[in-house]
This record gives structure tokens, C-alpha cells and sequence, in this order.
């Protein structure tokens, strides 16, 4: 697509239903390396992402199928057997997240040459948090030319973590790999991201011991084998904080369903300080602005509970049309 014309003025009314998040459905797509039985995900999202994902699994022995169910798009994994320990540059460059297939592989396999997932726009963005959890569960680690060479022979052993800094990508790493480490794992100051509970929830439902998740706090009783099992993913919270600020953009009333508000708690505090009625229900929030004029608020983006830095953006865009002087401040990313 080369270009989007719009054409603006109108209010926004009706009802918009939320898909499933894919910032949890790519880890939960990953897990399903650690199993040799069929791994279901209902409420998935279609996106490129979740494609490329899906071609690299394939390559590395999943058989995967799309189809559409009763609950809205689901995926079937099955990883009968690893055929391939190699995740290449091709592949894993078109999406940082892939780049997490390489603790399953190493706790399955005991070995993985994966690719580093290369530059971010929107700041720098290591994995060496990752890459010391796995050497803290014992993997042997080498860097090679782009690529990360793991091993562990004797499998994985459970350790301690500790993260000096908040970062859910490394947690959910080390989550993937830990449940199928001999002993206990116990990572501190992990990440609180709803996305974390959700990959924990589906990890326990293949039989994985997992406690703590949704804390600082997580700790991990490693298990021999994992079994197959069903796994709804949650709903987004972005796209939902997206939606809503839309709504309150443009104006009218927009029912936003199949989500959760409590997930965007800090944007819709931010909301309704700038003047925009929002209201909680069942199965979402409703959204409305009826032509009041939006008042500038200052926010500090955080790691979850706090405001998500994806909605940042959209937020800076609301508030170029309130009165007064706004100030956002960003501590996640630098750029």
C-alpha cells in the first residue's frame, strides 16, 4: 500500500471488536517448540508477524495450520520432533520477537544457532539480558559473526536471575526456557506486562509450575516434558488504547469489545483527566466525547502497571488538541 487518503470531520460511532494481542501470541507460538503434542491458540491475531513467526517454526519442524473456529481465528502447532536448531538472518530479521525461539530450541534440543535480531528504530534494544538468563540456567553461550551458538548437552539447570532492569522480552525468555530446566528457577524484578501472565497461564495448562507471574517476583519448578493443551490469547491492550483514543479524537461514542479495561488503567486515568468520558463494562469500555474541549495533561510513560510507551504516540496526537501546554515523558526508549 503506497498511501492512505483520508478524509476527516466525522464523529466516530458504533461497536469494534478487540483482537487477540500479538505481543503475547508470538511467545505463546513459540512455546509450542517445547512440546511434541498439538498446541492450540484461539483469539489470534492475523499479522504479518504472527506469518513470519510461523514460517520459522515451520523450518524448524512445527507443522502449523490456520483455520477459523468458533472463537475467531486459532493456530495449531505441532512440533512432533525438532528438525533444525538454525534460525537465520533471512528470517529472524523481519521480526525482533523470533529471536525467542532460541531458549524452546536450547531446552528441547539442547542446542540453537540463532541469528541476533539486528537494529531497532526506536532505540537500542539488547538481548545480552536474555542471553545471561540462559547462562545463568547453564547454557553455554558463543557469538559468532551474527549469530548466537547455545548449548546445553545435559539440559538446562534451574537458577537465579535477577534483572537489572525491567524487560519483558528477557522475562518471557527466560520463562520459555526455564520450565523445562532440572531444579527451580526464581527470576527477580521480571516484568509485570499482562503478556507475561498470559504466556504462564498457557505454560501451566502443558503442565509447566509456574508462580509468581504478573509480579516481580517468579519462580519456576522445572518439569521433564510439556503436553499439548488449548489457549485463548488475550485480548490487546494496544490496540484498545488505540481505538479509544480515536474515539476521543475525532468524537461520538465508540464501544470497544472483547477486552478488558483494567489492562489500560493508566491511559484511561490520562483520558478522563483530559476530559473524555469513558466507562467500563462487561466485555470492554465505551468511549465518548461530545464536543468538550480536551485539557492537556502531563504523563510519564513506565513499565506496566504504568503508561504503556506504545500509546505514547497516540496520546502526544490527542493532546494537540487540548488547551493549555502537555509534557510527555519518555523512559522506556530513547529515540
Amino acid at each position: 500500500m503506497d498511501r492512505i487518503a483520508i478524509t476527516g470531520g466525522a464523529r466516530l460511532e458504533g461497536e469494534i471488536p478487540i483482537s487477540g494481542a500479538k505481543n503475547s501470541a508470538i511467545k505463546l507460538m513459540a512455546a509450542s517448540l517445547l512440546t511434541e503434542e498439538p498446541l492450540r491458540l484461539t483469539n489470534m491475531p492475523r499479522l504479518a508477524d504472527t506469518r513470519f513467526l510461523g514460517r520459522l517454526l515451520q523450518r524448524l519442524g512445527a507443522e502449523v495450520i490456520e483455520s477459523d473456529g468458533i472463537d475467531g481465528a486459532e493456530t495449531l502447532l505441532t512440533t512432533r520432533e525438532i528438525v533444525s536448531g538454525f534460525a537465520p538472518y533471512d528470517l529472524v530479521r523481519q521480526m525482533r520477537a523470533s529471536f525467542n525461539v532460541l531458549g524452546p530450541l536450547l531446552a528441547r534440543n539442547g542446542q540453537a544457532k540463532v541469528s541476533l535480531p539486528g537494529g531497532c528504530t526506536i532505540g537500542a534494544r539488547p538481548v545480552d539480558l536474555h542471553l545471561k538468563a540462559l547462562e545463568a540456567l547453564g547454557a553455554k553461550i558463543d557469538l559468532h559473526e551474527g549469530y548466537v551458538y547455545a548449548q546445553a548437552p545435559r539440559g538446562l539447570t534451574g537458577g537465579e536471575v535477577d534483572f537489572p532492569f525491567v524487560s519483558v522480552g528477557a522475562t518471557e525468555h527466560t520463562l520459555l526456557a526455564a520450565v523445562l530446566a532440572q531444579g527451580v528457577t526464581v527470576m527477580r524484578n521480571a516484568a509485570c506486562e499482562p503478556e507475561i501472565t498470559d504466556l504462564a497461564d498457557c505454560l501451566n495448562k502443558m503442565g509447566a509450575k509456574v508462580t509468581g507471574a504478573g509480579t516481580p517476583t517468579i519462580t519456576i519448578e522445572g518439569v521433564s516434558r510439556l503436553s499439548g493443551a488449548s489457549h485463548a490469547v488475550l485480548p490487546d491492550r494496544i490496540e484498545t488504547g488505540t481505538y479509544a483514543l480515536a474515539a476521543a479524537m475525532a468524537g461520538g461514542e465508540v464501544r470497544l469489545t472483547r477486552t478488558r479495561s483494567d489492562f489500560i488503567q493508566a491511559l484511561i486515568d490520562k483520558m478522563v483527566e483530559a476530559g473524555v468520558e469513558v466507562t467500563s463494562h462487561n466485555d470492554g469500555l465505551t468511549v465518548k466525547r461530545n464536543g468538550g474541549r480536551l485539557k492537556a495533561v502531563e504523563l510519564t510513560t513506565d513499565p506496566y502497571p504504568g503508561f504503556a510507551t506504545d500509546l505514547q504516540a497516540q496520546f502526544m496526537a490527542l493532546m494537540t488538541l487540548a488547551d493549555g501546554e502537555s509534557v510527555i515523558r519518555e523512559t522506556i526508549f530513547e529515540n
